[in-house]
């Protein structure tokens, strides 16, 4: 049994990752057939991902009073059919709207997979879960961007097509996923207030904050301007850009599925810092670049910080809530990373409006010295 709920998890842990790992190494070839702008095209993350600031705290109390499959079910079918109807639009607006709609399907995914997980396992395997989990969700973005980039090569539209694939994983849901589910509705006023108990703590908020600032690292420096930097200072195809973004997952997958082992070694805490350390190394970097072997350091750097920080983060706030409230706990934190992935761009963007790809990384090694600051100010692990 075990073995078919964690199929289902890793499946919906590598859709929840595809919205936007799939697609950014189309971003050269989208700017070019629309005539539009690279601050433009970033709008195709923004409306992805601006659904889910708002939906994940109503998917959270729902999850938790009717039950996860109830939710995971039916964001599955929508994000994969509006995923095709994004490839046989030729209407830039239009594109727009859809990308709305299936990040509408998305803003439940990569909350409930981490509350499954918070559900089925606890004390030290929980932790080793997560780092799996990880290890899965960058196996995906290191596979995504390659595939994207090659089906990108036949017409900007192809990528979009691999949304399908959340269908079947829907049906899996329905026959594999065997979870504890909240055994009753409960009264809502009650529940709101323990769930408030559970986030109003100073770690909490921290572990929050830097969950927004994360991601704001990730899809408004990395995702967002890494293809723009290929294309301008050394003239990359889409799949060239696929490949070497896949580069950072292969490390962050690596470094994830050794989880257990690094929190034999560090403490959380200090797992964390490192991982902000290495994120600024991987910004300043990145801001210099100008041949395709100055690359590969940074990649690095970046991959690893990330395979500490994310398992490392969402296994700690896991721990925080009880099975009752942990899906309403959960979505506050899929909340506020949402707001990283949908303010990264325009934060970063402003960065690059200033001057261009190398200051839009001097952005984001500004935001890892406040992701340090946080880890040493508000952490009370």
């Amino acid at each position: 049994m075990q073995r078919k709920n964690l199929t289902v998890i890793f499946l919906s842990t590598l859709i929840a990752v595809m919205g936007v790992a799939s697609i950014t190494p189309a971003f050269p070839s989208i700017i070019k057939h629309f005539g539009i702008t690279p601050m433009q095209v970033t709008l195709l993350i923004t409306v992805f991902t601006f659904p889910g600031i708002f939906l994940a705290p109503v998917i959270g109390v729902l999850a938790d009073n009717f039950g996860r499959k109830t939710i995971l079910i039916p964001s599955l079918f929508l994000f994969g059919l509006a995923g095709l109807a994004c490839f046989f639009t030729k209407n830039w607006h239009i594109l727009l709207v859809l990308r709305f709609f299936q990040g509408i399907g998305a803003a439940s995914l990569g909350m409930l997979n981490v509350t499954l997980i918070g559900d089925l396992f606890s004390g030290p395997k929980r932790g080793e879960i997560m780092g799996y989990n990880a290890s899965v969700l960058s196996i995906g973005t290191a596979t995504y961007p390659a595939v994207g980039g090659a089906l990108a090569m036949a017409g900007w539209q192809f990528p979009f097509l691999l949304a399908l694939l959340g269908v079947p994983t829907a049906f899996m849901v329905i026959f594999w996923l065997k979870n504890p589910e909240p055994d009753k509705k409960q009264n809502l006023a009650d529940y709101l207030k323990r769930t408030w108990k559970n986030v109003n703590q100073k770690t909490v908020w921290g572990l929050f904050i830097l969950n927004v600032l994360l991601f704001v690292i990730l899809y408004g420096a990395y995702l967002s301007y890494f293809p723009q930097l290929m294309t301008e200072r050394m003239n990359s195809s889409s799949l060239q850009i696929g490949l070497f973004m896949s580069g950072f997952s292969v490390v962050t997958a690596i470094t994830s599925s050794q989880l257990k082992r690094i929190n034999k070694i560090l403490k959380p805490k200090v797992q964390l810092q490192i991982g902000f350390t290495l994120y600024l190394v991987s910004m300043l970097l990145l801001s210099f670049a100008d041949e395709w072997w100055k690359l590969l350091f940074p990649i690095v750097t970046f991959g690893m910080a990330h395979g500490m920080i994310i398992p490392g983060v969402q296994t700690l706030l896991v721990g925080f809530a009880p099975i009752t409230e942990r899906a309403g706990f959960m979505s506050i934190n899929s909340m506020v990373l949402r707001l990283g992935q949908t303010t990264g761009p325009i934060i970063i963007g402003f960065f690059y409006a200033l001057g261009g790809t190398g200051t839009a990384f001097i952005g984001g090694a500004i935001v890892a010295v406040v992701m340090l600051i946080i880890s040493f100010t508000m952490l009370k692990l």
